[in-house]
């Protein structure tokens, strides 16, 4: 079954329940202007009673390289989502085996720049009104099925359990990013549009072949 992250995480009740639903990862903000915010101690806390096998990624946002890295290690991530403007140089600062670039795809010159990054998978997402993530609207899915020829797709972007299987019929990425389409409201999750959106992500994706997973424990 296509992979699927559940992002946003703040707080234990919610982090439990997309795990049991079949979340293979989940996602923690660490960028202070979000609604979906988390401290990295508090999300330190939360990813030490995660059950082994689920997959914790950070989330940031323009941040100094020292700082990803001091959260990176205090958190024991598994994996570093770069969601804001960082570049190709940034990047390289990293592993590309632990780094997810975030990118918006409006035009042919933002899938060429989106193939220049070398990491382990490329998110399409959708900016809007200065936010970098999380607006509920929609990605380009004729851009990022391009792109997913190209490179590891995760497919982001107002997700929910009423377009996610158009998205996977159309797309076909590698993993699912859901956020705001199971949200009471920003930074809690709904826990019954949880196991609705896991139910329908099932159906839809039976009988897709196998592939490349992206989501995999780091190796300790």
């Amino acid at each position: 079954m296509t992979q699927i992250k559940i992002c946003g995480i703040t707080n234990i009740e919610d982090a439990l329940c997309a795990a049991s639903c079949g979340s293979d990862a989940l996602g923690f903000i660490f960028y202070p202007p979000s609604p979906r915010y988390i401290a990295p101690e508090q999300a330190r806390l939360i990813i030490k009673k995660l059950p082994l096998n689920i997959v914790s990624i950070g989330v940031f946002v323009n941040e100094d390289t020292k700082e990803v890295k001091k959260i990176a290690e205090l958190c024991d991530l598994d994996f570093i989502q770069l969601q804001g403007d960082e570049s190709v140089e940034y990047c390289q600062d990293f592993s590309s085996k632990i780094i997810i670039k975030a990118v918006e795809l409006c035009d042919e010159n933002d899938l060429q720049n989106a193939v220049r990054y070398n990491a382990a998978a490329i998110l399409t997402d959708s900016r809007h009104a200065g936010l970098y993530g999380g607006t509920g609207k929609k990605s380009n899915w004729d851009l990022a099925l391009q792109l997913k020829s190209k490179k590891p797709l995760i497919l982001a972007g107002g997700l929910n359990e009423n377009n996610v299987c158009e998205a996977l019929e159309k797309v076909v990425p590698h993993a699912l990013d859901i956020n705001s389409g199971v949200e009471i409201k920003p930074g809690k999750k709904d826990h019954e549009k949880l196991a609705r959106i896991f139910d329908v992500i099932r159906r839809a994706a039976a009988g897709h072949k196998e592939m490349e997973l992206i989501f995999t424990k780091r190796g300790r």
